[in-house]
């Protein structure tokens, strides 16, 4: 009998919903296990096949949890506010909330037409009022504790979708979700103080099971660095204060760079001889994005003021001024002292503008070349640190500098504080009052949620303002501190607000009281293993460790850490070995690959196709294959026999659970199911499979293909559902090799291989290298020295 998996699967999807089999239990006596996935934006493209790799990986890992014993929670939702969204409903006059509602049905019925073993009775949606209440009040919490605040500042600012834009948003210098020109603007913005963080994020790493990479992108998008700031005098009368790193080379320093954004310029104008050189390479400077302004590779640019000039503090010499545009105001202090021989950048930029180059640090051929980070040689050319290292002129220059009133030492961090607010429709409404007497205002918390009122138009104002700015009615309003008249805040706030905390909404989910019940988040925090994509693990995991860490401090929540354990996934890339794309022309449908070859082919061959941390190409031809495997499990119930494991199968059995159990612990999905297809052909050289052999297989291959190991379950009457059972166990003595290769060497280099019994001691196995049929010329005549044995791997024999 053929496998129908299409009427297979959709019947079992049905029964483990109804029954709510993957809901998770409210008994906190149970050992709990919380894995999550970064839950989607849900746009009108829907998922491609890249999609399912981290929920398939995290649903095996999920349904072995349960069948281990463990209270499981696998929840879903929808991270639904943001600029796609309004974009569409701008362009094709439908309101935003309509085309949220159209896009997570169609993401949901996707999701479950895979068999997936999500919670849906704790499903939530960042756009549902009764979610972003919450948001809203952790906002109100961050305010009153400092920690959010207004600042002018400069922003980048798209001018097609007429909004501020993150860092990250901005590509190549255009906006990289319309491709419209950015560039900088000046405006006011709400601001979270993600920098009284820094140190409490860089150092609590330490304290989580995090791939090596992942930690490696929060240090350096965290950026922490020691140093000095020092004060340059200038011809002006004003003083420049500079953040270095190293200190040791200020008697290097021959010039200096401000940014073009530094509001001393302004103050300096009228002693400017060239003002207006410096105003048009400020416009053009506001063009560019943070990114392509740093770009170490980009040639270098810039002005030299005429009519100020700096004095170096260690030896009073006077030095030009630049604006250029690699120095950034949001960067240390927006002004940098030069030292081009030490530095590539600051040497390139010497060279242009043909400016002093002096060696400080003893070492290499300044005419050829810049001495990138000398942090080994030894002090020259610098008056009072001659003949120092760099690390003693440190801290000489240091000191000499704070007793002065020159500087001072200075922990910097690369990490700026996180501007919080977009001047959209489609997002949380900010819950502040604006009054004239009694400035910002916290809206009372049993006034939220405050929500998004109806609006006509979603397109920003023209002067870079929210469409609510227009919404006379609902910006007016009262002064809960003072009663008088106020207006509401009108920006929004960004995407990133309700993915910062949604990990603990869904331990709660239904609570109205608060964001979760106290016994809920102690019981289920912190997650035990968080997966999501690289691209999601600078913004994302930085911006919900700050809010996490930020709630712990306020009792909210009993751990400093929301992740335990955070994984990546590489992305399945088209069959071309192209990242898939519509412009590329191969995206993959996750609905025809279910509707041709069944959501367990599916599921199997995505984690088949690969090491799960690296991209993989997809490929028709192997995907069937999974499919073949399939038909064999599906065809073994034709051969069915009483009894036990055979004998003959029995270490062939314990081998393959003990791998299945640790691969999926690991993420090695591929070589499990390997070991599962390698079972299948020792079972049919056996001829037939007895039933206890198929209960067992059954239960290994269910995380990776539930339905089709259901249904085969309930056919040959094992009794309950394959949900219900426990996961098998192995016994590591019958895992045990009856012989063993290993390798033969003579003084270190491998001459042979012999096979010897897997309990060999040193003696048996040393002997029987020595008797080896190819070992044996090679020692003759020779002195032994040395017997070397390394259990279960080499002989090596040191011979002369």
């Amino acid at each position: 009998m053929k496998c129908d998996f299409g009427k297979i699967e959709k019947k079992w999807q049905d029964i483990w919903e109804e029954k709510g089999v993957f809901h998770a239990k409210n008994d906190y006596s149970k050992p709990k296990f919380y894995a999550l996935v970064e839950f989607p934006y849900p746009s009108g493209q829907g998922l491609h096949v890249g999609h399912p790799r981290s929920y398939t990986a995290l649903d095996i890992v999920a349904r072995k949890k349960r069948l281990e014993g463990f209270n499981v929670l696998y929840p879903m939702g929808w991270d639904a506010f943001g600029l796609p969204t309004e974009n569409f409903a701008i362009k094709n006059h439908v309101h935003p909330e309509i085309v949220t509602k159209q896009n997570v049905a169609r993401f949901k019925k996707q999701l479950q037409s895979l068999g997936l073993s999500f919670d849906w009775s704790r499903e939530i949606n960042t756009t549902d009022p009764e979610y972003y209440k919450w948001t809203q009040w952790i906002f109100l919490q961050l305010f009153k504790k400092g920690l959010a605040y207004k600042k002018e500042m400069a922003v980048n600012w798209c001018t097609s979708c007429k909004c501020v834009l993150a860092n990250e948003e901005v590509v190549g210098g255009v906006c990289e979700r319309c491709g419209g020109e950015v560039i900088h603007k000046t405006k006011s913005q709400w601001m979270l103080k993600i920098t009284a963080y820094a140190q409490r994020l860089l150092d609590d790493l330490d304290k989580v099971d995090y791939i090596d990479r992942v930690k490696t992108q929060q240090r350096n998008w965290i950026g922490r660095s020691t140093g000095a700031e020092v004060d340059f005098a200038t011809t002006a009368g004003d003083k420049l204060r500079v953040y270095t790193t190293r200190p040791d080379t200020l008697f290097g320093a021959t010039y200096m760079v401000i940014s073009p954004e530094h509001p001393i310029l302004e103050k300096w104008a009228e002693r400017l001889q060239n003002l207006d050189e410096i105003k048009a390479y400020q416009e053009e400077a506001a063009r560019k994005s943070d990114f392509e302004r740093t770009e170490v590779a980009k040639d270098k640019t810039g002005v030299r003021l005429d009519g100020v000039m700096a004095v170096n503090p260690v030896n009073g010499r006077e030095i030009p001024i630049f604006i250029s545009d690699y120095v950034l105001i949001s960067y240390g202090t927006g002004a940098i002292m030069a030292v081009p021989a030490h530095d590539t950048r600051d040497w390139e930029f010497a060279k242009k503008f043909d400016l002093p180059i002096i060696e400080v640090v003893k070492g290499g051929d300044v005419q050829k070349e810049a001495f990138t980070d000398c942090a080994t040689g030894v002090m020259v050319n610098s008056g009072m640190l001659d003949g120092l290292t760099v690390e003693e002129a440190k801290e000489k220059i240091t000191a000499w500098l704070k007793e002065q009133g020159l500087g001072e030492p200075k922990v910097n961090f690369k990490l700026r504080d996180w501007v919080f607010a977009r001047q959209r429709y489609w997002g949380e409404p900010i819950p502040i009052v604006i009054c004239d007497k009694c400035g910002y205002v916290p809206l009372p918390e049993d006034q939220l949620p405050l929500k998004l009122p109806e609006v006509e138009s979603y397109e920003p104002t023209e002067d870079g303002e929210s469409p609510l700015a227009a919404l006379t009615d609902w910006v007016e309003t009262t002064c809960p501190h003072c009663g008088g008249k106020a207006k509401r805040e009108t920006d929004t706030m960004p995407q990133w607000a309700g993915s910062s905390w949604y990990f603990l909404r869904y331990c709660d989910p239904h609570n109205d009281k608060a964001l979760a019940s106290k016994e809920a988040l102690d019981y289920w925090m912190p997650v035990d293993w968080y997966n999501g994509g690289m691209e999601h693990t600078t913004l994302h995991l930085l911006y919900s460790r700050f809010w996490h860490k930020f709630l712990y401090d306020i009792g909210v929540v009993p751990t400093c850490e929301p992740y335990a354990k955070r994984t990546s996934h590489g992305m399945i890339l088209g069959e071309n070995g192209e990242k898939m794309s519509k412009s590329r022309g191969n995206v993959v449908n996750p609905d025809d690959i279910v509707k041709e070859y069944g959501a367990d082919t599916m599921r199997l061959y995505e984690m088949f196709i690969g090491d799960f941390e690296k991209a993989a190409p997809w490929s028709s031809s192997s995907i069937r294959g999974c499919r073949r495997f399939l038909d064999r499990i599906w065809d073994l119930q034709k051969n069915v026999m009483d009894g036990p494991i055979r004998p003959e199968l029995e270490k062939a059995f314990h081998k393959t659970i003990r791998k299945v159990t640790e691969d999926i612990d690991n993420l090695k999905f591929n070589t499990a199911i390997a070991a599962m297809m390698a079972l299948i052909n020792d079972i049919a050289a056996a001829g037939g499979i007895t039933r206890e052999e198929y209960r067992v297989l059954l239960l290994l291959l269910n995380p990776f293909a539930p339905h089709i190991t259901e249904e085969l379950w309930e056919t040959l009457g094992y009794g309950g559902m394959v949900t219900d059972q426990k996961w098998p166990a192995y016994d590591e003595e019958k895992c045990r090799e009856d012989e063993i290769e290993v390798a033969v060497q003579i003084n270190g280099k491998v001459r042979d291989r012999i096979t010897i019994s897997a309990g060999s001691e040193a003696a048996d196995a040393i002997a029987c290298a020595k008797a080896a049929e190819k070992i044996v010329p090679l020692l003759d005549g020779k002195q032994i020295v040395k017997e070397i044995y390394v259990k279960g791997k080499l002989v090596n024999i040191v011979a002369k």
